[in-house]
This record gives C-alpha cells, structure tokens and sequence, in this order.
C-alpha cells in the first residue's frame, strides 16, 4: 500500500522520536524521586512545590512510557508488514495521518468511537 521511501521515512521518524524519549527518560528520574518531608531544611510551601513537581515528572514518565510502547509497536507492524492498517478494523491509515504521527495504531474512524466510549 505504501511505497517503501515512505515507510523508511516513517522509520526513521519513528526511531528518532524513541532516541528523545529514551534521553529524556534520563533526565527526568531525578525530579520523580521521593520528596523530603524534613521541615527544618524546607518549608510547607516548598514541600508542597516538591510534591506538585514530582507528581508532574511521575505523569510525564507515564505518559513518555506509553509513547515509547506505541512506537515499538508500529515499529513491529513495519517488520510484520501490518503497518499502515488499522489494528481495530484493519483499513488502511490515511498516510497524512501517519505523517502527523508515525505511531498511531487506529484509523480515524476508529479513534473517534474510541474517544467517544472513554468519554
């Protein structure tokens, strides 16, 4: 369905958005770590910023770890020969879709009834 320039181009996106989520993994680790809760080196307030900070980096490594397994997914497809088509209902993806973003596993349609049953 797709030509072979396109998919090495979606590959090659593919694995640079995976190389900046990896290094990004890196310098994140140390803002997730556990906050202090000695009141004599640092105040309320503070303590409350660590914690807002903290919960911030927890949900961006969720969120970094979720893109990640999107990616080693659709990198899967392109070896299997299944990329490009819709995992719920197996229709090809629009390719300006796949442009947008390179890891996504559903068709519009598809997205969309997902969107609406997790509302």
């Amino acid at each position: 369905m797709f030509s072979a320039d396109a998919i090495a181009r979606l590959r090659k996106r593919l694995l640079h958005q995976q190389r900046e989520l990896l290094s990004l993994k890196e310098t994140g680790s140390d803002a997730a770590k556990t906050v202090e809760l000695d009141q004599t080196s640092v105040g309320r307030l503070s303590r409350m910023d660590a914690l807002q900070g903290q919960a911030m980096s927890q949900e961006m490594e969720r969120r970094r770890k979720i893109e990640l397994q999107r990616i080693a997914s659709a990198l899967c497809r392109m070896e299997s020969g299944d990329y490009g088509h819709c995992v719920s209902c197996d229709e090809a993806i629009a390719m300006k879709r796949l442009e947008l973003n390179p890891a996504v596993p559903l068709c519009i349609r598809c997205a969309s009834e997902a969107e609406q049953i997790s509302r």
